[in-house]
């Protein structure tokens, strides 16, 4: 069986691709999370890749919290780019392929169109900035290698949804941000997308989001349509909201590349929140 590493295997997307594979008698996953392997220390990583010799590695691993970024560059340094570095390195000398996943936080968040891999980037941020920089770590060091960026990422564990249904059993109304546009994407969308390269030569950056855009707004009024709740969505601006961090106002990213090399296509954001929704009750 061919052996895939799997970095931040506890997190979403980890959990994510772990139910993809599920059943899968072509590949054995090796999951990993912090207590089993510091991605942030070159001679682990080395001695770890080393040991499994894997067919691939996909690094699922990330400091994902916006507000902490600012505040701990140096970690997020740490973990979002010489963790990726590290695993080029590693996955560079045995001759695995990296799949390694980024963020829309690598733009600017001022575009007036889909972002498509082509597009400069400009991070606004500590979060993008390390982002960018793993980014470009595995460029430089793995040359068998998938960088796919996604955003609004939700699956098994905390997320936006979760939050929005918590806040729907004892709040008549919610606050929630219009003014900030995106593609809601679903982890095990983004699983389906992973599993479907990482067995290809079909190497470079990819944009992996979900069909279609919405505001954070119509996005909780569509997760309260489909749960049955009557609570009202109050549309407020990222001034009113106030958050300690700007985020990007537009994060739509166009998944150019795929349309343009592969058959494979992201579901509807509308059917991919649908079907999370039939999933988690």
């Amino acid at each position: 069986m061919k052996k895939l590493i799997v970095t931040g295997a506890d997190g979403q997307l980890g959990r994510a691709i772990n139910m993809q594979y599920a059943g899968n008698t072509e590949y054995e996953l090796i999951n990993t999370d912090v207590g089993e392997l510091d991605i942030t220390d070159i001679d682990s990583v080395m001695k770890f890749v080393r040991g499994v010799q894997p067919y691939a590695i996909i690094n699922c691993a990330a400091y994902t919290a916006v507000e902490a970024c600012e505040k701990e560059e140096d970690l997020a340094f740490r973990i979002n780019a010489i963790g990726a570095r590290n695993l080029s390195i590693a996955s560079g000398e045995t001759g695995a392929k990296l799949m390694h996943v980024s963020t829309d936080y690598v733009f600017d968040g001022n575009g007036t169109r889909p972002y498509r891999e082509t597009d400069p980037v400009g991070p606004q941020g500590a979060y993008g900035r390390t982002k960018l920089a793993g980014e470009d770590f595995v460029k430089e060091f793995s040359h068998r290698h998938f960088i796919v960026r996604t955003a609004w990422l939700y699956g098994d564990g905390k997320n936006f949804v979760k939050t929005m249904l918590r806040l729907s059993e004892d709040h008549d109304k919610v606050r929630v941000v219009r003014d900030q546009v995106g593609s809601p994407t679903s982890a095990a969308e983004l699983a389906r997308a992973i599993a479907y390269l990482l067995p290809t030569e079909n190497y470079g950056l990819f944009h992996g989001t979900c069909e279609g855009d919405c505001s954070w707004a119509q996005f909780t009024e569509e997760i309260f349509r489909l749960a049955g709740k009557n609570t009202v969505v109050e549309g407020i601006t990222s001034e009113e909201y106030g958050a300690a961090v700007k985020r990007p106002a537009y994060s739509i990213l166009e998944n150019y590349m795929l349309k343009m090399t592969t058959n494979f296509m992201f579901a509807d954001w509308h059917d991919a929140i649908a079907q999370y929704l039939q999933e988690v009750k």
